[in-house]
């Protein structure tokens, strides 16, 4: 790590670190950051496989969740195997194709997630707004339409990330300040004008996670408006459906937006809270996911205390 800023390091390849301050530790993380993966593809492909054999949550908001538990797998599989690599064995170098096609897949990824759970806030806006016209509206067919549809949109918008990131210089230091590639860490390592990153990072941040999380607070505007109108029990109810959801949104929007103030108009050096918010935003949620939905969702706790009951006999 003290040659980082000479020459010694190769334009073609970065230096990703572990937790400053805990180089002891990186041993012992690597077996936590391990222990979470494990959980995450565990807890999200029961969540999948639950839902798929369970007829009774063919429902879109089931579906939509699929989905949901689908992209955390592949969000902590794009990053966690990398991070215990850094831990483990002090392998700190990443290739500049390698990084930037983890950066592409961070980004597109979180990307299609938000949209997700602006389709999710949609459903419960149809459901408790429009019952009538639940079934006719969110159909299987309209369910994998949107789908399809928040893959193109985080493919196009966040493709041209690294892009940008591949026609810039690099002459400096290669020393990332997380243990895996993200836009706004590695345009700051250029040696040239990024503000074309900047302002592109921007339309990005405002057009897809701006935009979905006001949408997502207009919807439930509308469903506390309804909620109001119903009387007590049937307004518990349908105000109930809604809390894992909500569980959900603010799991991935409060570091994510964090996050980016940060890196944006915090000064990072020499403080660790950056480090600690992206590690929050992209290991928390595909953990926590699981555990809300499971315990929230009857159908599903039931399914899987089956399951627990049968390996105990």
């Amino acid at each position: 790590m003290s040659d980082s800023n000479n020459s010694s390091f190769s334009a073609s390849a970065f230096i990703l670190i572990g937790f400053p301050g805990l180089e002891a530790g990186h041993f012992w993380l690597a077996f936590l950051l391990c222990s979470l993966y494990l959980f995450t593809v565990l807890g999200n492909c029961t969540i999948i496989y639950i839902i798929k054999a369970e007829q009774s949550l063919h429902e879109p908001m089931y579906l939509f969740l699929c989905m949901l538990a689908a992209i955390d797998i592949l969000i902590s599989t794009s990053t966690v195997p990398k991070m215990m690599d850094v831990l483990w064995f002090n392998s700190t170098t990443i290739g500049f194709d390698a990084c930037l096609l983890q950066m592409f897949c961070i980004h597109s990824l979180s990307g299609i997630e938000s949209t997700i759970l602006l389709a999710m806030a949609f459903d419960r806006y149809v459901a408790i707004c429009r019952p009538l016209r639940h079934a006719a509206i969110l159909t299987t067919p309209s369910i994998a339409k949107i789908g399809l549809a928040a893959v193109i949109r985080g493919v196009i918008l966040m493709g041209p990330l690294p892009i940008f990131i591949k026609r810039l210089p690099f002459c400096g230091s290669r020393v990332l300040s997380h243990s895996y590639c993200l836009h706004q860490d590695v345009m700051k390592l250029a040696c040239a004008d990024i503000k074309v990153n900047i302002i592109y990072g921007l339309i990005v941040i405002i057009s897809a996670i701006g935009v979905d999380s006001l949408l997502i607070s207009l919807s439930y505007i509308f469903i506390l408006r309804a909620a109001l109108s119903l009387t007590q029990e049937a307004r518990l109810k349908a105000l109930g459906t809604c809390i894992s959801h909500v569980c959900a949104v603010f799991l991935f929007y409060v570091p994510f937006i964090g996050l980016s103030l940060v890196h944006r108009f915090g000064k990072i050096h020499g403080s660790n809270v950056h480090i600690v918010m992206a590690n929050v935003h992209l290991l928390v949620p595909p953990v926590l996911n699981p555990i809300v939905y499971g315990v929230k969702t009857k159908q599903i706790r039931q399914r899987i205390m089956g399951i627990f009951q049968r390996f105990t006999r």
